[in-house]
């Protein structure tokens, strides 16, 4: 005969899955905690004022601009095969092998005098010009993701810790999406960096609900320059979309020319291929290098991300010279195997007589001898 199990155990068996279960509780709110600061804030005051004076706003958003070759759409078309795609098709989107990566041995030097580049992976990247120091879209966070524990997670490892970097001139930001602005990494650079943030309308918003001081923000909108020294960064056109939530496109999207005082360099952001790049190519071309997306395409979302052979072809429009591919190689954000982009870059660039570099995560180039291709990812992939 079974005996009754007595009542106080029962009270505490169920007080032990009352305290788990609040536990369980607490660490997810503790987990999302950061969760409504990471997704910004819209513009307010002045700021919306020199928002909705922008060529680029109308009815509450912004556009891109009329283009024949892509579509006026900004956000991809994800219908159910993209989405069976997105869930099944998952062979050969991660590195098989670990990825290299570069770090610097001993600190940093001064700035190149001519033009180097170190790329960190995807965007992010240090563009040294003429004695001055720019610092790309830096993500180094472990995730793209409004949320620490969620989201596409790092393929390889930070190359170099934030604060080891060298004290950088500026600061640029392409767009509001996690892989390209992270709220983790702004803060960090608020306190390991005193240089300005140089940004799309709009965006500025977000930085200052993360902290950044007002006067360490530049807001500028299409064909807007900004002087620093001897630097002169302008924010040119791009055909993409924004968004940190479920409210699109209420601050801009743009790419970038950095010129020193004889030297200059393009960096595409995210975006579609369009009749932009020539117009950028006459009016402020030719580019010594062009940092170049070439990851994350396909058929859905073709107007606002570049296949590798759009790339090689808005790369020649740009009249640039050393093609420094970006925008692959570190989150698993397309449905593409993880080296095609690489790959299909290298076959149109040699069809197209485009030189081109491809350097692991960390590495630094010199864009006046940039050292051979030796396909290091064939044996990672």
């Amino acid at each position: 005969m079974t005996k009754a199990r007595p009542r106080s155990t029962h009270r505490h068996g169920r007080l032990l899955a009352l305290t788990a279960l609040a536990a369980g509780l607490g660490a997810a709110a503790w987990s999302l905690r950061d969760l409504p600061a990471a997704f910004g804030r819209r513009p307010d005051g002045e700021h919306e004022e020199r928002v909705r004076d922008s060529p680029q706003y109308r009815d509450g958003v912004f556009h891109n601009a009329p283009s024949t070759l892509a579509r006026a759409t900004t956000t991809p078309d994800i219908d159910r095969g993209t989405v069976r795609r997105m869930l099944f098709e998952r062979a050969g989107l991660v590195p098989a092998n670990p990825v290299p990566t570069v770090r610097p041995v001993g600190g940093p030097g001064p700035a190149a005098e001519g033009v180097a580049i170190t790329w960190y992976g995807h965007a992010s990247a240090l563009v040294e010009i003429e004695g001055s120091r720019v610092l790309l879209d830096p993500i180094w966070s472990e995730r793209c993701s409004p949320a620490a524990h969620v989201g596409p997670k790092r393929l390889h490892p930070v190359p170099v810790e934030l604060e080891e970097l060298p004290q950088v001139d500026a600061v640029l930001i392409s767009h509001d999406h996690y892989d390209h602005l992270d709220m983790a990494t702004v803060k960090r650079l608020v306190r390991s960096q005193s240089a300005p943030f140089a940004v799309p309308l709009g965006i500025g918003g977000h930085l200052r609900r993360w902290g950044v001081p007002e006067h360490r923000i530049i807001e500028l909108d299409w064909d807007e320059t900004c002087t620093l020294g001897d630097l002169v960064l302008t924010l040119t056109s791009a055909h993409h979309f924004s968004g940190r939530g479920l409210t699109r496109n209420t601050t801009l999207w743009g790419s970038w020319v950095i010129a020193g005082p004889d030297r200059k360099v393009f960096y595409t952001g995210d975006s579609g291929y369009f009749e932009g790049y020539a117009r950028i190519g006459d009016q402020h071309g030719p580019f010594d290098a062009a940092l170049v997306q070439i990851g994350a395409y396909d058929a859905a979302w073709a107007d606002i991300h570049m296949t590798p052979e759009d790339a090689v072809r808005a790369h020649r429009d740009l009249q640039a010279g050393l093609l420094v591919p970006v925008h692959w190689c570190t989150f698993n954000l397309g449905l593409h195997p993880w080296a095609e982009p690489i790959e299909r870059l290298l076959v149109e660039a040699k069809a197209q007589a485009v030189p081109l570099t491809v350097p692991r995560p960390g590495e630094r180039v010199d864009v006046d001898n940039p050292p051979e291709l030796d396909g290091w990812w064939e044996s990672v992939g």
